[in-house]
């Protein structure tokens, strides 16, 4: 599946450095490699929050979590690319 067609999600938080440093590497890839992404406050929702507040920012790759607290480029350009 090309790149273009995976949905990428940043969970993330207001204030988070770790999800800063995540948004400025999505953002690069996004525009080199054509995925789409978006980014949802774990604070806006108490479901997002009980699940996922402990380990911001989390990435899901269609849907299903891909890793957190970083993003490891290189395994997240292979799974965008299968």
């Amino acid at each position: 599946m090309p790149p273009e067609q995976h949905a990428v999600t940043l969970i993330t938080r207001a204030g988070c450095h770790l999800c800063e440093e995540a948004e400025q590497l999505l953002r690069r890839l996004s525009g080199e490699l054509g995925f789409g992404y978006r980014e949802v406050d774990v604070d806006g929702s108490p479901v997002l929050r009980d699940e996922y507040s402990d380990r911001v920012p989390v990435i899901l790759l269609d849907g299903k979590e891909h890793g957190y607290w970083r993003v490891e480029e290189a395994r997240l350009r292979k799974a965008l690319a299968r």
